[in-house]
Formats: structure tokens, sequence, C-alpha cells
């Protein structure tokens, strides 16, 4: 039997026997076949030593358990590992950064607690996924819709803490700040809640988020600073339609236009869902829809000269490329955007934003799909991308399957998504910065790199900001798995250089992604550092997750 780190064998039986009291034998997994699930599906580090795992997993059921269970690993300082439903493929998923820790397996607590119709919130615990509270939303019949990650059996909770985002209006697509009001045990055992849940009786929790005094809640994000056990959600009310419009931009230069535009329309709400930005000249797009659908199909071909002035142009131009669209009628750009709200209000919306855009873009085009009204319809049809209608599904996954335009599937993925300004130059910069190294580092030149060529469009699921997003494999394969690894942290530095830091990584990385934010000699890592050295003295609750180790690992983790 694996033990944590400098945890004897006889002290773990023991710590072990007592988290079965707790529990129940059925719920404290120790032999390898048993914690196979808790190794990372993804890891880059697969199938070599460094490759993370847990010693033993432990599953309560309910937040009482949880506290019983911290005070045992508090009591002999073993760390734990907290995750929701371990599904967070591709940023770790359920192996713990500190290999040796034992898992803190919530997938047992699985409550709805509340959901109410009239303020469009839900109070759920961290082993509610997206389908358990879509289906629950339906099978009740109230007018909600969730934002949804890409994977529906995902952890409404979990993606909440991890940053994670959806497809709706912006106001819920940003999970973390959709949420309010958590429920939050510490490194003692002892239970706190934030907001309005920590008056009794309080009959305004999820409702309102600052409750009195400084709001604590970020600290629980991306942290190991607790281990939350309930959270409210916003939910966003069923409008009574919705509406995608396409713009199309025909010139290189209508990018920057194109870009103001998105932003305005967003910011004002004028239509609020999620933007999405193409090229049908260049042939690449960052719409879902058409992500997806490359995956299970192939990519789209495009005719043989455009395709080869497309590979002969940088940063996404050149004058042959842009007289050969013109001449084809192929616009340079394109921009989707979603309306939601009464028909009259969409239709109305459209119009405003065909209005803007043709004072702004010369000889612009528009295209719209209809006004439509069943997002369940919508979704199966696909006449709408399932989760821009609140519909939770795994389409996205099809990137893991065998099929017809992935005939040889990895074994995993990673995603490298630095923050850059939301600005035409931003996007033209990060394209110009990578591609340039892609082609002359190394380091770089060795490994497959998605969505980097020939030109990157940004993910713009946050407001007043783009994800530039690419991807890497995991394959079977050590020494390239190996080489990513280099690449990815290559990357980072390269980023870093520019201004543009990760918004979330896999735990690889989360030391070094960390690092990056450097201002004042790291004065904000080691301001988490001070918090954890305050609330988890004995260093228990995840050790290592994103950059944040405790005093009795640090300087082994910096070194």
């Amino acid at each position: 039997m694996r033990t944590p780190p400098n945890v004897s064998p006889q002290v773990f039986a023991i710590a072990l026997q007592e988290f079965t009291t707790v529990v129940g034998k059925d719920w404290v997994l120790a032999s390898d076949e048993d914690l196979f699930p808790y190794k990372d599906a993804y890891s880059p580090l697969r199938d070599i030593p460094e490759d993370r795992s847990a010693s033993a997993a432990v599953a309560p059921a309910s937040v009482e358990e949880v506290q019983a269970v911290v005070r045992i690993a508090n009591k002999y300082r073993i760390p734990l590992y907290a995750i929701s439903t371990g599904k967070n493929l591709g940023y770790g998923g359920s192996a713990p950064n500190h290999s040796g820790s034992v898992v803190l397996d919530l997938k047992r607590m699985n409550r709805i607690i509340e959901v109410n119709e009239s303020n469009a919130y839900a109070i759920v615990e961290p082993g509610v996924s997206y389908f358990d509270l879509y289906n629950y939303i339906r099978e009740k019949g109230l007018k909600l819709w969730l934002d949804v990650a890409d994977p529906g059996w995902g952890s409404v909770m979990g993606n909440a803490l991890d940053h994670g985002v959806g497809h709706t209006m912006s106001r819920f697509r940003n999970h973390f700040d959709a949420h309010c009001g958590m429920e939050v045990v510490l490194a003692n055992g002892e239970l706190v809640r934030t907001g309005m849940g920590a008056l009794p009786g309080s009959t305004t929790w999820a409702q309102y988020r600052h409750g009195m005094g400084p709001v604590v809640d970020g600290i629980f994000s991306q942290s190991n600073f607790g281990v939350v056990t309930k959270i409210g959600m916003w939910l966003m009310p069923a409008p009574e339609a919705f509406m995608e419009g396409m713009i199309f931009a025909p010139r290189y230069e209508d990018l920057h236009p194109l870009v103001e535009l998105l932003k305005y329309a967003e910011n004002t709400g004028l239509a609020p869902g999620t933007p999405e930005l193409l090229s049908p000249l260049l042939g690449v797009s960052n719409k879902t829809k058409n992500l997806v659908d490359a995956f299970y199909k192939g990519p789209p071909q495009l005719p043989k000269q455009q395709a080869d002035l497309v590979a002969q142009s940088r940063v996404g131009y050149s004058a042959d490329l842009a007289k050969y669209g013109a001449d084809n009628k192929i616009p340079y750009w394109g921009l989707s955007l979603k309306f939601y709200g009464p028909s009259k209000v969409v239709a109305a919306q459209w119009e405003a934003v065909k209005e803007l855009a043709s004072r702004s873009i010369k000889h612009v085009a528009f295209q719209n799909g209809p006004i439509q009204t069943d997002p369940r319809k919508a979704s199966d049809e696909w006449t709408f991308y399932p989760q821009d209608v609140g519909v939770p599904n795994m389409d996205f996954f099809g990137m893991g399957t065998r099929a017809g335009g992935n005939p040889n599937p990895m074994r995993g993925h990673m995603w490298f998504s630095p923050v850059i300004p939301q600005t035409a130059d931003g996007i033209l910069e990060a394209n110009r910065v990578f591609d340039e190294a892609a082609r002359t580092i190394p380091a770089l030149q060795k490994v497959p790199i998605w969505n980097l060529r020939p030109f990157a469009l940004p993910a713009p699921f946050y407001e007043r900001n783009f994800l530039f997003i690419v991807g890497f494999p995991i394959t079977d394969d050590k020494e390239l798995n190996k080489s990513i690894v280099k690449a990815y942290r290559t990357l980072l530095d390269i980023g870093a250089k520019h201004g543009w830091g990760e918004y979330r990584c896999h735990p690889e990385f989360q030391d070094q992604a960390m690092g990056l934010y450097s201002f004042n000699n790291n004065s904000l890592l080691r301001l988490h550092e001070t918090i954890k050295d305050a609330i988890d003295p004995n260093g228990i609750l995840s050790p290592g997750r994103y950059g944040i180790w405790p005093k009795n690992l640090r300087k082994n983790a910096k070194s």
C-alpha cells in the first residue's frame, strides 16, 4: 500500500481506519483498482514515475463527514486533495497536485438544495453536475436556464471554483462571477458560510453575495484554503426567444472595427450571448459548433489555390490572399452574435447591430438564423449550439473519439490559454509572437500545436478580454509528451514576456504559471502563502494547488 509523503504505514493504516468509521468501508479506497479513476486520464506524464497519483481516496456523503475527515487528516498530517466530480479533464482530472495525497472525493454530495424560479438561483453541493441540475429544472418545469461548460458531466461548483466559463449571457457564463454564497469547511474542520449565509436564518444567501465586511469568497477559488461544500449559483431566466446573427467583413483591416463592434454589442447588452469570431477566407473559426463538426467530419476543405495562399500568408495576410478573397467574394472575417429576449426585442437588437456595423465597415454583409423559441428542439436539431441555449452535452469531447475528422485519436489534451487584450491589435500581436516562436524555437518545432496556424482567433468567453487558446495532444509516446511539456513551458515564458498570463492550467504547470505573476518579488504569491499558513498551518488541504504550497513543502516545491 502506498502512503502519503512523510507518513508512516502504521499511522496511515490508523487514519484509514478512522476514515472508515466516518464514511463506511465502501467509501475508503486504497487498492490499485479502486485508485485507477483517481489518475489523470489526460496526464502529460502518463506512464512515467513522475505521474501524479493518490495513496487513497475517501468519499464523504455530508458536510459533517467532510468535517470529520478533515479533522482526522489534520490530526495525522495527511494531505487531502479535494475534487468535486473529478471531470476536470485537461486540467489535471482527479489526480492530486502533491503525489501521494488522499483524494477527498465529494461526488456523493450531490444534493440540489434549492432552485428558486422567481429569483433565478440554485444552491447545490459539489457532486451536482450540469446534467443533474438541467434535468431537475426540466422535470420541475421551471422557466430557468443554466449556463453550462462544454462537458455536461462536470460539476457546477467545481467549474465555477476553477474559473470555468460557459456560453449564454455574459453575466452567467463567467461561472465564478455568477456564484452567490458558499459554505466552506476549513482545515481544522470548522464550518464557515460567506455573504448572507453567515446570518442564521438568512433568506437571501444566494441573492446578495457581499454580506457584511470583506468579501472572502474569492480566496476559495483556484486555491487550497478550504473545502467548499455548498454554493449558490445565479441562473438565467428563460428568454422568450433567441437568435444568431452573422456579420461578414471583406478586408483584413476590418478586423479592427469588427472587434470594436463585438465589444460594444456585448458591453451594452445589445447582443448578450457569447460572441464568436471566424475567417471564411483563412478557413478558421472559434465557433464551437464548427470545432465540434471538425472533430467528427474533419476541417473544411479549401480550394487548392486558396489553401496555398493561406499557407503562404503571415499573420493571416498576404496581398495575393486578400485579392483572392475580393475576387471570389469570400469575407476575410465573420462575427457571430447571439440574442436573447422577447421576439420583438431580439429582432430590434439585430437591426441595431446591423446599423452600427454598416456605419463602420464598408461593404459589410449580414446573415441571420430564425428567431427560435424552443431550446430543446434547437439543441436536438443543432440549429443552435446546445450550450448556447443552456443544454448540456458531451459533443465537444468528440476530440477524444475516433471519428471522420479524427481517425487517430490521442489520449488526451491540454490547453494553453493566455489572457490577451480585447483588441484587434491584441489578436494580431499574439498571432505574430506565437507563430514566430513556433517557426523558430526548436522546442516548439517538434510538437503539434492545435489552432495556431494558419491563424488563431481568440475565445471571447469573458467580457473585456480574449483568451488566446491553443491546444496540445497527449499521446502514448513518452518522448513526444516530454517535448509537449517543454513546449508548454516555453509558451508560458513567451506569453509572460508580452504581458499575457494564464487564466487556468494543468497542475504540471501551475507553479511556473503562478510564478510569472511576479510583480514586486511575487508579492501576490507571498500573500497566498501567508493566508495558507494562517488557516492551514499543517498544510493538509490540496498542497500545491495553483502554486500554493504549505510551509513544510514550500522549499522543495520552489527548488
